[in-house]
């Protein structure tokens, strides 16, 4: 976990603006990097720069398909941690790279931030870091201020503290793995986002706990939600039950175990036999493996929380909630009305 008291050193800083390279919008370098004098203004450059990642436990790591040395971004960050003097000519190329990937029309200009900072804590490790951040939004901001004993009101276009757009820390550790990294992309659930981490970054999960946790997670939300209503007849209720059950399995656990897993929320020899057999499909299908053991990521257990929804919807009309005893609930066919029914049963009601 990143925490912003633990960038103690913003040591060296070069900006840069990147245009939108489709709309003849241009590429300016600056020719040094810019002197930190103000202690003020460090401070709130850092605030800017780290607080986005505070809440942040997923790492990544640079790759690239034929070989990790092809990866521009990698090898310009290795150059800054194999000599600091190598900074400023190497923010200018990590510029240009990404100025070559800003190509989609709705990919917005700004200005670039590569920051180097001497000392970090990650993961208990001490380490150096490579900041890379990028500016794309805008703010308008009143002023007040008093003059000839009136106070009056002006306005000022800059740059919101609280919201930075995209954002990557590459951690000077495990660099025969392409570097411990982590990413921020604010807007990267859309479609011209994308360039960030795969076309100007190219990153990829790390295989740690946390994305063992998370697939684990998807897994068995994907098993209990579109498996199981293949092979058995089980009402919605139930698959909301055995979500319920997952939910809890991974929040009071410290250790995924398959076999422990399958016992403790499927039960049934055959539920848990298919389970196994459609790990090895998940596995296939989305290309990401993970073992049969491992450490739970509460983050990741946090993070995806949504995924265990424990609501049943009846038409348009109704939502039920289940929380706690599946057998409190019981469905039925009325053939009166030729629809089906809830009995709820509960001792109070607030």
């Amino acid at each position: 976990m990143i925490h912003v008291s633990e960038f103690k050193d913003l040591a060296c800083l070069s900006i840069h603006k990147v245009g939108n390279a489709s709309q003849e919008e241009a590429l300016i370098c600056s020719q040094e990097p810019l002197e930190l004098k103000d202690e003020a203004i460090s401070q709130l450059l850092l605030t800017y720069f780290i607080q986005p990642f505070t809440n942040s436990a997923e790492y990544f790591r640079f790759y690239h398909e034929a070989d990790l040395q092809l990866n521009e971004i990698f090898q310009y960050c290795r150059r800054i941690f194999e000599n600091r003097d190598n900074f400023h000519e190497q923010s200018v190329n990590i510029a240009k790279h990404l100025y070559k990937h800003s190509t989609h029309p709705k990919i917005k200009g700004g200005e670039l931030y590569i920051a180097y900072f001497s000392k970090c804590l990650v993961d208990g490790e001490e380490v150096e870091a490579i900041g890379i951040f990028k500016s794309e939004s805008r703010d308008t901001y009143l002023k007040v201020f008093l003059a000839n004993d009136n106070y009056q009101v002006d306005y000022e276009d800059g740059i919101n503290i609280n919201k930075l757009d995209k954002g990557c820390l590459i951690f000077n550790t495990e660099e025969e793995n392409g570097y411990k990294v982590s990413v921020v992309d604010s807007i990267s659930k859309q479609n011209e986002a994308v360039y960030w981490k795969d076309a100007f970054l190219q990153v990829q999960r790390r295989e740690d706990s946390y994305h063992q946790t998370e697939l684990a997670v998807n897994m068995c939300k994907k098993f209990i939600n579109d498996k199981l209503p293949d092979q058995y007849e089980i009402s919605r209720v139930d698959q909301v039950d055995l979500l319920n059950k997952s939910a809890t399995y991974f929040k009071e656990k410290e250790q995924f175990d398959l076999d422990d897993f399958a016992q403790e929320v499927l039960g049934n020899p055959e539920a848990i036999q298919s389970f196994k057999e459609y790990k090895q499909t998940f596995q296939q299908e989305f290309q990401q493996e993970f073992p049969d053991e491992f450490d739970i990521s509460s983050p990741a257990v946090k993070k995806q929380q949504k995924v265990f929804k424990s609501v049943v919807k009846l038409d348009r009309n109704f939502h039920i909630y289940i929380h706690g005893d599946r057998e409190m609930i019981e469905r039925g066919f009325d053939e009166a009305t030729n629809l089906y029914y809830y009995k709820l049963m509960f001792e109070t009601e607030s």
